[in-house]
This record gives structure tokens, sequence and C-alpha cells, in this order.
């Protein structure tokens, strides 16, 4: 049996590797790298074959929340009378923890990284709301226990496979509630915007 990679032993794309290098210029610009520095950087980006080369390379640069990828992805995620928010390039490991208690907790799934084909949330939320943004090509499934609870969205709107992709990532969601929600989101493309890359084209 193969084992699975680590968050740092992904492969890193040519737009992670972009990002990282916004990130230098904005800090080259207002004077938080030398030229040196920043030429530096930048030729080490070019040349990150991982996410765990690229994300030394901005860790002084900016807070946790704010670095173009994330790698801390096997902490839980909590909202605790408070608003906790995970989106843009992360890693979702194949299991993580939610907790939301009388807090919000937003997960954006949109350019995140899925470590496995299969995915599990373990939710728990008293009071609090747990937002799940996914977009299309990624089921979603729902378990649990729930308490004077509710779930919203329509979280099985892909559960059978589309023609040509029998396999599509699974998002599970095991939850237990005690009045609190879940709220699958799927953004939708603008029909104004549809029409005119149809006229474009």
């Amino acid at each position: 049996m193969t084992s699975r990679p680590g968050p740092r032993d992904l492969r890193a794309s040519d737009a992670d590797r972009e990002r990282v290098i916004t990130l230098l210029n904005e800090a080259a610009g207002d004077g938080r790298l030398t030229l040196g520095e920043h030429s530096e950087r930048v030729e080490r980006a070019y040349a990150a074959r991982t996410l765990g080369d690229l994300e030394p390379l901005t860790t002084d640069l900016a807070l946790p929340s704010a670095q173009p990828i994330r790698l801390d992805s096997r902490r839980p995620v909590a909202g605790i009378f408070s608003r906790e928010r995970r989106d843009g390039r992360w890693v979702v490991p194949e299991k993580f923890m939610v907790t939301a208690v009388f807090g919000e907790v937003v997960l954006d799934m949109r350019e995140a990284v899925l470590q496995s084909r299969r995915v599990t949330m373990l939710a728990t939320l008293f009071g609090g709301t747990v937002q799940l943004i996914v977009p299309d090509g990624i089921l979603v499934e729902m378990t649990g226990t729930a308490v004077l609870s509710r779930q919203s969205g329509n979280p099985g709107v892909q559960q059978a496979s589309l023609p040509g992709q029998p396999d599509l990532p699974v998002i599970e969601i095991r939850a237990m509630s005690f009045g609190g929600r879940v709220k699958v989101v799927r953004p939708r493309r603008s029909r104004w915007r549809d029409a005119f890359s149809r006229r474009r084209s």
C-alpha cells in the first residue's frame, strides 16, 4: 500500500508559483524585501516543485490567514463566538474537524486542493453555523445527528455521476448539531457573464 503524500509534498502548479510571486512583488514594492532578496526568492519560486518548497518564501511577509498557500489544514477549524474562514489555496486533508459554537465557520473549496478523492469533515455545532462553498464537480454528502438544527442548500445536487466523470471527489459532512446550521453553497455563474462569453466566442 502506497502512502498518501503530505500537504508539503504535493506538486506545485504554475498558478501556485504565481500566487507566491505576486506577494513577493508586493513586498518588494513596499520595502519589505530588498531587490536582492526579491530576486533570490522569485528564482526559488520558479524552481519550486512542491507546495512545501513555496511555503517558506512568504512566511515572514504575511499573517498565516493571508498566506498565498496554506499547509496548516490539519489543525481543527473553530468558530467559537467568532467567525473563522478558510479560503484561497489551502490543502484539505482526508479527514478534519470543524467546530462552531455560537459562531460561524466558512470553508471555501473553490481554490482548495483536496488531498483525497473522499474527504470527511467532522462537524460539531452548538448554536453555530458551518457554511461550505463548493464548485461544480465536487459532490457533498451530509450525515449525522441534528437536534433543533437545520440544513440548507442542495448538497445532493450532483450525487449522480456526470457523463465521462464517474469518480468525482466527495466531501462527506458528518455533523453533530445542537441548534446549529449547516449550509452548502454552490456559486452560480451569472447569466450576463455567460451571455457575454458566448458573444465573444
